[in-house]
């Protein structure tokens, strides 16, 4: 009874036995050929309630998809200032007057032993200047050459541990393969390393190399510089390169803990090495649509998966229902009872050449039609990016092609200028890929099967409770699963975002899988049943790796004949790069079912569609700096507090009133009221709101079906 009312709810979806019988392999797959990646294509094929549907416009703008990172302490991450803060602009110097009462004699001895009796006597003389004051921040001495390296490396680390106010770095010695290390005081400047300066073989005139040393580093100041990006309508790499091109550095310099959305605001925390606020902060006013503050230095940098998750605030405008009862259903539903954790359309590409058909190649071994496949021209993208692809393929032109091709196409870029190396080598050519791209391509394979068994577990078992067969997390790991994440999990892919597979790929974080490795899960036995110890909360199923349980019901058939049907095998690799093999990979798991946490909903009236039905941090911002220069110019007009109340009232009625007349002109004019559905929730990073939306709308999530509502 429960699959008939399952079925009876998801109208046009067939059931999903019938889907994968039909099944064929990708390379002949005729349906792939359209624009786009269809959600039944993938493995989306169920909801949870059965519950009408009701349309609704995502990412109308992309002010309607706010999304803050949630850190692992557990708090929202919003820009409040773009100030730096003044004390870290301050250097800090060494004092002789410090210097003057120190007793150095234990710290020469202990340096005889280590350099001898030449080296100390230089040392003592070079201590004499700095304590006198007479010494320049130019002048050094040069140690006797040193030909062992980890000698040197001792000399280096007794004067950052016993002497720190000298520094050192390394120089050529007398003869080519010598090397000498130079002492000099530690003046906190930037020791002769202007933008122009450059690195000379002459011994005398080498500028000072800090590199591994501490001294123009202020001791109270913690290495790595942390600070809130906030950005619109950009992804997280290209803001990321506009700054490391601004700050003259590279983007990989930058730690992070996930990826954000393109066409949505956000906000998340990000790390650099050894850099001042005040530089970062002097960047604001240059930058569009990018902020950056809060800033504060700490000792760690941020690396990927180092989040709870996100809190969302999307706006789904134009809302149509035969009433608001239906609407109101809907939202309370999906607080209740979450949705299907679905890997969301995002994961597949947004192109006709989808990710996973690329995964199943390269599981294949079928290097020659993956490397085919991402360069191949494609449906779904610019017109001028296709051209550049039919160029290529029609002229076989390297040189040519790259000199057109985006930066963005990382993959293609990687590939061709492999094949200028190594012309015909297409192994090598996907090697060439960074490897979080070229991973992600396999990641999207399993993320593909695991949709499709999670499907059939709703579709023959419903979402009302735990079924013999099931997988669970163990009850005795309850206490670690909420950071139990996988490598997939460990993503940071919320929301929806609407560029290209081929953009910025290389910026999909993939975690070790070696973090699962402790994780515990069981199949559920009748006694787990009868004792009701476990809900659908705790159903995961596994994405395929050597090191994973699957299901012991039907469910857990679905990945070896999908699998199949795809010339793919679970425990058996077709080739010898193990790259490239499930059974080279640990595999990890995932919740089916997840609920939205701090759920809430309201619905608006509005009718102009260009005006934001939600704050972002920025429009704090501005209110809070609008408020500030008025109270500060009414303190300097009147001092003593008197405001001419009459004129200034009058001002403001008219002020209004205009205001007023406007709107309802234009309203009567040109626009009708409309309804929006404004939502607030946070989820785990491994989770995609569009598919909560999803849940919502009973619709496609697609970006072109969106556009084409819009």
């Amino acid at each position: 009874m429960l699959r008939s009312q399952i079925a009876k709810s998801l109208k046009n979806i067939k059931p999903f036995l019938k889907i994968s019988s039909s099944l064929k392999p990708y390379s002949h797959r005729p349906e792939m050929s359209m624009n786009s990646v269809e959600e039944s294509q993938v493995g989306i094929l169920c909801y949870i309630s059965q519950l009408p549907g009701f349309r609704g416009i995502l990412k109308q703008r992309y002010s309607d998809f706010i999304v803050n990172e949630v850190g692992l302490d557990g708090n929202v991450v919003h820009l409040t200032t773009l100030d730096s803060p003044l004390e870290i602009a301050v250097e800090k110097k060494v004092e002789v007057a410090d210097l003057q009462d120190r007793d150095y004699t234990n710290e020469i001895e202990s340096f005889r032993v280590l350099a001898g009796d030449s080296d100390v006597e230089k040392l003592k003389k070079l201590i004499d200047q700095v304590v006198s004051g007479v010494i320049n921040d130019d002048e050094s001495i040069v140690l006797c050459p040193i030909s062992d390296k980890s000698h040197r490396t001792a000399v280096h680390n007794f004067f950052k541990e016993r002497m720190k106010f000298l520094v050192t770095d390394t120089v050529d010695g007398p003869d080519s393969s010598s090397k000498c290390i130079r002492v000099r005081m530690n003046s906190g400047s930037n020791n002769g390393r202007g933008r122009n300066s450059r690195k000379r073989k002459n011994r005398d005139d080498k500028p000072y190399d800090s590199r591994g040393s501490d001294s123009s580093w202020p001791e109270n100041l913690g290495k790595f510089l942390r600070f809130h990006l906030y950005k619109e309508n950009k992804d997280t790499q290209e803001a990321l390169g506009l700054l490391a091109k601004m700050l003259g550095t590279k983007p990989r310099s930058f730690g992070f803990s996930g990826t954000k959305d393109k066409r949505a605001v956000t906000t998340q925390r990000v790390t650099i090495f050894k850099q001042r606020a005040s530089k970062l902060a002097a960047l604001n006013e240059k930058l569009i649509g990018i902020k950056v503050g809060n800033f504060c230095h700490v000792n760690e940098g941020l690396v990927l998966g180092q989040l709870q998750g996100n809190r969302f605030t999307v706006t789904l405008r134009r809302i149509s229902a035969e009433n608001e009862d239906i609407i109101r259903a809907a939202a309370t539903s999906l607080g209740e009872n979450g949705f299907i954790n679905y890997f969301g359309l995002q994961r597949f590409g947004s192109s006709s050449i989808a990710t996973h058909l690329i995964g199943a190649a390269l599981l294949r071994g079928e290097w020659k039609a993956a490397v085919s496949m991402v360069l191949e021209p494609r449906e779904g993208e610019k017109d001028a990016t296709r051209q550049i692809r039919e160029y290529y393929k029609e002229s076989g032109d390297i040189e040519g092609t790259l000199r057109q091709l985006p930066r963005y196409l990382v993959a293609e870029r990687a590939i061709l200028q492999c094949f200028q190396k190594c012309p015909g080598n297409y192994l090598q050519a996907l090697l060439a890929i960074p490897r979080t791209l070229r991973m992600m391509f396999v990641h999207s394979y399993q993320s593909y099967l695991w949709n499709h068994a999670a499907s059939m577990r709703v579709q023959n078992y419903g979402f009302k409770q735990v079924v013999l067969g099931d997988l669970v997390y163990c009850k005795e790991e309850d206490n670690d699963k909420e950071t139990l994440t996988s490598p997939l999990e460990c993503e940071d892919e919320a929301g929806d975002d609407d560029t290209h597979i081929d953009c910025n790929l290389e910026d999909i974080p993939v975690a070790d899988l070696s973090e699962v490795k402790n994780a515990s899960v069981k199949v559920i036995s009748e006694e787990d049943i009868a004792a009701e110890k476990y809900s659908i909360e705790d159903i995961v199923l596994p994405l395929p790796g050597s090191r994973v349980s699957y299901p012991s019901n039907e469910i857990g058939k679905i990945y070896n004949d999908l699998a199949k049907k795809d010339g793919i095998s679970l425990t058996e690799s077709a080739h010898n790069s193990k790259e490239f093999s499930l059974t080279n990979m640990t595999g990890a798991y995932r919740r089916v079912f997840q609920k939205p946490k701090d759920f809430e909903w309201e619905l608006l009236k509005y009718t102009d569609p260009n005006l934001p039905l939600a704050e972002t941090d920025m429009d704090v911002i501005a209110k809070s700096r609008a408020s500030r220069i008025v109270r500060d110019s009414d303190e300097k007009e009147n001092p003593h507090g008197c405001r001419p109340e009459a004129e200034n009232c009058n001002n403001e009625t008219n002020i209004s009133a205009n205001v007023k007349d406007d709107t309802q002109t234009e309203t009567s004019e040109s626009q009708e009221s409309q309804t929006a559905l404004k939502l607030g929730f946070t989820l785990p990073a491994s989770c995609y709101a569009t598919m909560a939306i999803r849940e919502l709308l009973k619709t496609s999530t697609s970006v072109a079906f969106h556009r084409a509502l819009n």
